[in-house]
């Protein structure tokens, strides 16, 4: 099968020019003949990136397919430019075995709209007591190399240290969700002003920052690969800078409502602000902002969380956190990193596609467009704007912040392996 994509604009650099993809393979890049029977897709002028890999997504399946499936989810993730995600082993019953994550595996596989990488559980059960069979995962046929209890800390500074040294043997890594659970009980939201005046408990950015500098510290001595979820506080970024000098091998992410929303929304006491980590104050923002342009901060991942009606709309304590993200991550990029200059197309290829890939050892992604590399691609109209409506999503659930509002960046097409999965805001 044959694609040429006519008047494309690799990381919006330069003149357009064809690009000629066959059998899931960039041909050529240049002016190509059309062959026979090939499928044209006209750019005309719009970006073409590498497709977008997320670290970090909640898919719900097994467990709680009333908020999401494996094939909506997906369907969210090529609307939104990703050919690759990775799905959170907090599902019911967890992914801390190999029968779990080779489900996983297999049903994205039929699926077939994104590659779906699960994340095995650090911890049988996220209950932080032993180590799941994280060797058994790994050999699987998921061949898991990305472990985390996301949603709960591994908190025991003796467990982590083992699941980091076992991680090294198998060529994977620990990614933290950074929460002294001490420190975090009953909090509602960012321990600061706005907490105190609306009457919220607050989860303090210390709890964050002290676990990721011992977690730096343990990764430092057992020669392993640790990522960070989540950063959400000016005080980690600090801490991952002074990590990465020392030579500790640490990446991090940042999720696209941390780069753009504020405490300034407990304003309204909409739940659908409450996020784990919360949303912090604009200073935070502001410097996760900078560390992501930087490199201190290695990627963009959406933290894709869908809730039911019930579990949101309610009142905040007994709220579930969380916010859907895989549709809008790229508009948020571009409003908060692109317009603002701190990022162009290539840096947005490198946060959002390149970066995520080599976090998460997978080899056909987030490859550069030349010939001979995979055709895991997508477009962008880095003019075109939309307004965010929840329903429209493709998500079961509808709980987005940025309901109403108008966002720049519009994915147009998504190629995986050359196959078109998603184009003009439908489904192939």
């Amino acid at each position: 099968m044959s694609i040429v994509i006519k008047g494309a604009r690799p990381y919006g650099e330069g003149e357009p020019v064809d690009v000629l993809i066959e059998d899931g393979v960039i041909a050529a890049i240049g002016e190509v003949n059309v062959p026979e029977g090939a499928e044209v897709l006209d750019a005309k002028g719009q970006v073409l990136l590498p497709g977008f890999v997320d670290l970090h997504t909640h898919l719900r399946e097994p467990g709680r397919e009333d908020t999401e499936t494996i094939d909506t989810g997906s369907a969210a993730a090529a609307l939104g430019g990703y050919t690759a995600v990775f799905a959170m082993a907090n599902t019911d019953p967890v992914a801390d075995n190999a029968l779990v994550t080779d489900h996983v595996w297999r049903r994205g596989q039929e699926v077939g709209l994104v590659d779906v990488h699960p994340v095995g559980a650090v911890t049988v059960g996220l209950k932080g007591e032993k180590l799941a069979e994280l060797g058994t995962m790994a050999k699987g046929t998921a061949a898991v190399r990305v472990f985390s209890d996301d949603g709960v800390c591994v908190a025991d500074p003796l467990l982590m240290r083992r699941a980091l040294e076992y991680s090294s043997a198998l060529d994977a890594v620990i990614a933290q969700h950074a929460e002294e659970p001490r420190l975090t009980v009953g909090a509602q939201a960012h321990e600061g002003e706005q907490a105190s005046r609306l009457g919220y408990a607050g989860w303090p950015a210390s709890a964050e920052e002290s676990i990721v500098a011992r977690d730096c510290l343990l990764a430092l001595h057992a020669n392993a690969r640790l990522h960070v979820c989540h950063v959400s506080t000016a005080g980690t970024v600090d801490v991952l800078r002074w990590a990465k000098e020392r030579g500790t091998k640490v990446s991090a992410e940042v999720t696209p409502h941390h780069l753009l929303l504020t405490d300034d929304r407990l304003e309204t006491y909409d739940p659908v602000n409450k996020v784990n980590p919360p949303l912090r104050t604009g200073g935070d923002a502001e410097k996760l902002r900078a560390a992501l342009a930087e490199g201190v901060v290695d990627c963009v991942a959406t933290d894709h969380a869908p809730h039911a009606v019930q579990d949101k709309d309610t009142e905040w304590a007994a709220a579930r956190p969380g916010m859907l993200g895989l549709q809008t991550a790229l508009s948020v990029v571009v409003e908060t990193m692109v317009k603002t200059g701190l990022l162009d197309w290539r840096g947005v290829a490198r946060v959002m596609s390149e970066r995520p890939a080599e976090v998460g050892n997978l080899a056909g992604h987030g490859r550069p467009i030349e010939a001979g590399e995979p055709a895991n691609l997508t477009l962008v109209d880095p003019d075109a704007e939309w307004t965010v409506r929840g329903a429209e999503l493709a998500s079961i659930a509808a709980n987005t912040p940025y309901e109403g509002m108008r966002l720049p960046g519009v994915v147009t097409a998504t190629l995986l392996r050359g196959r078109i999965t998603a184009r003009e805001g439908k489904i192939c």
